[in-house]
């Protein structure tokens, strides 16, 4: 996004005997023009009006410079096709001022850029050249930029603007000085100099702010999530963005402009949902106003979110007509980016071959010659990837060719942005993997990891920062094929914790797998993997660890989709005739999945740590495992912190939790020591209240018969019912150590931070939790679908329970599929009656589960430890 930075001037030559009203008209219709920027909609009112007179006086001079504030105030407004109508007038009215004429080609520059016609707007530019000198020729330098950087030259606009920086800076011109930083800025961005980049702008919106150009700071500080996120920083991307949709609102094109860009900027943070959903915003609005040249690169973006989120076919025809559509705007330096979807579109539907290979390497060094490095430098690693596709010699020599591929994007154009560092990480370890020296290779692969999730760690939102590190996706791949290769369950399952931590935000984190046999005891862990289609376990107890196979990934997540499809029909009541099928799916999953490790596991407890799909499946429903103590953990990392948390103790330690407003029923004084243990009704369940008040006589009733046991000073747990409104729940969440919920949950898998618990006066929202200090001990979600989960990287379980066990809950007990609201009542009456005697959650769910036959509940993040500390 550029501005249209204006100038009052050129020499003029007026008749001697021109009559004064003329100089005054002239004078009208230059204010016009130099208030088009700051308020478009007055310069407009005040140009039309100047150039009636105009036209009644006879002063083409007055007229042509009011058809130039009329373009220009077209512009702002963006409408460009007036804009460019009005300015192609003002230079036909000046035809015999040469000076008025150079003024109006040079307001024509960025129009016609943006209209689609780049190389029409350089020849626009070159007729005004000569009727410009002076600081004029400085600001013609700041236009021609805005068509070099659209055609993919931006090296040449940097150089115009450095000449018209120096020529501008201390010329009393603060409006064509900050346009001229503004456009640098940009070209500096896609230089990938991003340090530059940031400098500009900044100049650029604090000498705009100091002279009064409003609009042209809110220009500049629009681009800065723009700049941030091609760096990588997505949290200033976010919210620099947030700020800058505010301050264009009111300016349809401008703002469209900025949602492309940002959207171009999200594509290279690997968020293709949020650059989809802007470029939806952008895409009719650029078209509405004209914009070709932003409208044919949206289109080019909607291609590679295409590709991104895996479907070529779509990609590949989005990609046909960017292309198409570049070529036609004389853009020749876009169109290889537009073939290079192509290209990858053909890569994912056909086999590896030589000639695959080839025309990879012939592309990128199109895309190098171009000026896109990181691209060129990524599609050289592919020709590579394809050329030593499928079985490999490791260790043995390399082939030239290949060491060729590897040299160009290791020791090739240096690397500014994180894409193009993350590509070289990978380069490196592909040439220590074909070389035969593992280690290297995977050391490089963590140095790669590592850049991917630079800075994701301070995003506070986790599916954010889970998405932010999909730049890292192809290195996690890599790796595990070559942990994969080793076959040693050690080094799998230390490869595969190492990416699951990085997505967590832990990138320094290591698997210690001694504590973790200790940790066990007498548990078994079973950590999924998969790549490509295979799907393997690593299994660790406290005496070995072994690796096995599962066979087929997609076929795995399909049995577990249709089981899903088949629990959730019985439990809605809509089969008809029983539920033989959901035995069915659920014993052939078991054959699968836990059958060829039943030797490795026996009897014990489990932590079952999924793989992508399998994080929705009910483990718990497949027959081997009715009965049996076990919990879904994110990653065996993120098992090892929940386990390490228990229930506040029963002493005098802890204060007294403040009063849980509002409640219903509480069960007498807050004691001080306690753990608060608070129960919810939600609204349209007709066992809910039945259930709460069942929660809370539990909790009575154990404190009761346990005051002989106590010794004294442990006071028993408080129980109380709280209203089941946001802000009570939300007072109880952060001041209880149990917390149960009865209400009716809803998923959201397109956004898992919205997934939601009805209340009676709105919903608490998986988000909301965001915000809380800390979270109680043990959540029991009541409520169908609340334990649902969408893993956009393994390790990160988006949804509510994942949402309560990263804010610091050690265990969540909620459901994955429908339940009758009367099977939830008993299953949950005998699940409390159980913890208070003193077993651990999941054992707890396990048994309930058991005796009652529901089994559509599981419990996340940990086994589990008693509430009871005396019974342990």
């Amino acid at each position: 996004m550029t501005p249209d930075p204006l100038t009052t001037t050129a020499p003029l030559s007026r008749p001697s005997t021109e009559p004064p009203e003329y100089r005054h008209l002239v004078a009208a219709a230059e204010r016009a023009v130099e208030g088009s920027g700051a308020d478009p909609e007055r310069a407009r009112r005040d140009a039309l009006a100047v150039l009636d007179m105009a036209r009644a006086w006879g002063c083409r001079e007055a007229e042509s410079i009011a058809h130039r504030a009329l373009g220009l105030a077209a512009r702002e407004l963006g409408d460009l096709r007036p804009a460019a109508d009005h300015l192609d007038q003002a230079v036909r009215v000046a035809r015999d001022l040469p000076g008025r004429a150079a003024q109006a080609r040079m307001s024509l520059v960025a129009v016609r850029t943006e209209l689609g016609d780049p190389v029409g707007a350089l020849r626009v530019a070159d007729l005004a050249e000569d009727g410009l000198g002076g600081l004029d020729a400085a600001r013609l330098g700041v236009q021609r930029s805005v068509a070099l950087v659209r055609l993919g030259r931006p090296g040449e606009a940097v150089a115009h603007c450095d000449r018209a920086v120096e020529r501008l800076t201390g010329a009393g011109d603060p409006r064509f000085l900050a346009g001229a930083l503004l456009n640098r800025g940009l070209a500096h961005t896609f230089l990938e100099d991003y340090d530059a980049a940031s400098r500009d702008l900044s100049a650029c919106a604090a000498l705009a702010r100091d002279a009064g150009l409003d609009h042209i700071a809110t220009l500049a500080e629009a681009n800065v999530p723009f700049v941030a996120a091609r760096r990588g920083d997505v949290q200033a991307a976010f919210t620099g963005y947030e700020a800058a949709e505010r301050a264009l609102t009111g300016y349809p094109e401008r703002l469209a402009a900025m949602r492309a860009d940002f959207a171009g900027a999200l594509l290279a943070a690997y968020l293709p949902g949020e650059a989809r959903a802007l470029l939806r915003q952008a895409v009719p609005d650029l078209a509405a106003t004209g914009a070709l040249v932003a409208l044919a690169e949206s289109r080019l973006l909607l291609a590679q979110v295409e590709l991104l989120v895996g479907d070529p076919y779509q990609a590949r025809a989005a990609a046909e007509a960017a292309a198409r559509e570049l070529d036609g705007q004389g853009r020749d330096a876009w169109v290889p980016l537009a073939e290079e979807v192509i290209l990858r579109s053909r890569i994912a539907v056909e086999r590896p071959s030589p000639r695959l290979a080839e025309e990879a390497r012939s592309l990128a060094a199109r895309l190098a010659a171009h000026g896109w490095p990181a691209p060129a430098a990524a599609l050289r690693l592919t020709a590579a990837e394809l050329t030593t596709a499928g079985p490999t010699d490791a260790g043995g020599p390399v082939s030239d060719v290949v060491e060729g591929d590897l040299e160009f994007v290791i020791n090739g154009a240096p690397a500014a942005g994180r894409a193009h560092r993350v590509v070289r990480h990978h380069a490196v370890a592909l040439r220590h993997s074909l070389r035969g020296d593992p280690p290297a290779a995977f050391s490089a692969l963590r140095e790669g990891l590592r850049e991917a999730a630079a800075g994701s760690e301070r995003l506070n939102d986790p599916g954010v920062r889970a998405h932010a590190v999909r730049a890292g996706e192809r290195l996690a791949a890599f790796g595990l094929s070559l942990a994969l290769r080793d076959g040693r369950p050690d080094t799998v399952l230390g490869w595969a914790e190492h990416c699951r931590a990085v997505a967590r935000g832990h990138a320094g984190e290591a698997m210690p797998i001694d504590h973790l046999r200790a940790a066990l005891g007498g548990a078994a862990l079973v950590q999924l993997v998969r790549h490509d289609d295979l799907l393997a376990a690593v299994v660790v107890t406290a005496e070995h660890r072994v690796l096995r196979s599962l066979g087929s990934y997609t076929e795995a997540a399909e049995a577990t989709i249709r089981l899903r499809y088949g629990l959730r029909r019985a439990g809605l009541r809509d089969t008809g005739s029983g539920t033989p099928g959901v035995a069915v799916e659920a014993g052939a999953l078991a054959a699968r999945l836990v059958d060829p490790l039943a030797a490795d596991i026996a009897d014990r407890p489990l932590v079952i740590v999924p793989a992508g799909a399998l994080h929705t499946l009910p483990w718990a429903t497949l027959p081997p495992l009715h009965g049996r103590a076990l919990c879904v953990a994110a990653s065996a990392g993120a098992w090892l912190t929940a386990t390490s948390r228990h229930p506040a103790p029963p002493s005098g330690v802890r204060p007294s939790p403040a009063p849980v407003p509002p409640s219903d029923g509480v069960a007498g004084p807050v004691v001080v020591g306690a753990p608060l243990v608070a129960a919810v009704a939600g609204p349209g369940l007709e066992h809910a209240g039945t259930e709460a008040a069942r929660v809370v006589r539990a909790y009575q009733e154990a404190a009761r018969t346990a005051t002989t046991r106590r010794p004294p000073g442990d006071p028993a747990a408080t129980a109380v019912r709280v209203a089941a409104t946001t802000a009570g729940v939300l007072a109880a969440l952060g001041r209880a150590e149990v917390v149960h919920i009865a209400a009716h949950g809803f998923f959201s898998a397109r956004s898992p931070l919205l997934s939601r618990i009805a209340l009676d006066d709105g919903a608490l929202m998986a988000y909301d939790l965001l915000g809380l200090r800390r979270t109680p001990w043990l959540v029991v979600l009541s409520a169908c679908d609340a334990g649902m989960a969408h893993a956009p990287v393994d390790g990160t379980a988006l949804g509510l329970a994942g949402a309560f066990l990263d804010q610091g809950s050690a265990c969540v007990i909620a459901g994955l599929v429908p339940v009758r609201d009367e099977e939830a009542l008993t299953l949950m009456t005998l699940l409390h009656e159980l913890l208070v005697r003193g077993h651990a959650p999941a054992e707890a769910l396990a048994i309930a589960s058991e005796r009652t036959g529901v089994h559509g509940f599981a419990c996340f993040g940990s086994l589990g430890h008693p509430l009871r500390s005396h019974d342990r």
